[in-house]
């Protein structure tokens, strides 16, 4: 019978941050676990809490990158935990929650500053795959883009200089839903969602650092979106200083 293969491990120091709900300040408690390259930083999470520190508190579920729930910031990268490989992250990893968004507990944010901007956004609905079997693709479309993407985890907020500095941005995701609608409205409100995307507080507030495009895990281009309803804001301005004009006459 041939001996089963396995793959060895090497201890991986973790530094967490630590902070419950009613603590002065927070801190970092340092953990040792013994992790094979294949791991993630999300695995040695879970190993810590089965096994060392069952008071550790995170947010999980899906372990493949499609939930979203376990965003948080790795040695300084907002990343996904369940996809970021320890190999990859050097022999010390430090984990902390996401920036931006009000602390809970240790590593666990609290997601309703996030998805509040979502409704005025006319966030769209679950749809079905634009390309069904058996069907065709429109005429003059040669590559599809989803503008669904968006697994609302909350990196991009987190990754953002402006989220950090302005509490009244309505944040990359929430404008990149706001595209989403006017892009493709299907019965949705196009005006409101571009109502809402052109204040001073939406797509006029971001500076353009694409630091919301550059750390988001499921390729949404969330930075792409809001130049996208810049131009749909300007070309609408136009549109009615055009028609303001005519109605003078």
């Amino acid at each position: 019978m041939a001996e089963l293969q396995t793959t060895p491990t090497h201890p991986v120091r973790f530094r967490v941050h630590r902070r419950k709900a009613g603590d002065s300040g927070g801190r970092f408690d340092t953990f040792e676990v013994p992790l094979d390259e294949h791991r993630t930083v999300l695995d040695g999470l879970v190993a810590i809490r089965t096994g060392q520190d069952p008071s550790l508190t995170f947010r999980h579920s899906c372990f493949h990158a499609s939930c979203g729930t376990c965003g948080m910031r790795v040695n300084g990268r907002d990343v996904l935990a369940c996809v970021t490989k320890v190999a990859d992250t050097g022999p010390d990893v430090t984990v902390e929650p996401l920036a931006n968004l009000p602390l809970v507990s240790d590593l666990v944010v609290e997601m309703g500053a996030f998805y509040g901007p979502f409704d005025r956004a006319g966030r769209p609905l679950v749809r079905e795959s634009e390309l069904l079997p058996g069907g065709e693709r429109a005429e003059g479309i040669d590559v599809l883009t989803r503008y669904e993407d968006c697994i609302e985890c909350g990196i991009c907020v987190s990754a953002c200089p402006v989220a950090g500095s302005d509490s009244r941005y309505a944040g990359p995701a929430a404008l990149a839903a706001a595209a989403r609608v006017v892009l493709e409205p299907r019965d949705a409100d196009a005006p409101a969602a571009l109502r809402f995307a052109d204040d001073e507080h939406g797509i006029w507030r971001c500076h353009v650092a694409y630091e919301c495009t550059e750390a988001c895990p499921s390729n949404a281009d969330p930075g792409g979106h809001i130049m996208r309803l810049r131009r749909a804001a300007t070309a609408n301005r136009v549109r009615r200083w055009f028609g303001a004009g005519r109605a003078a006459r």
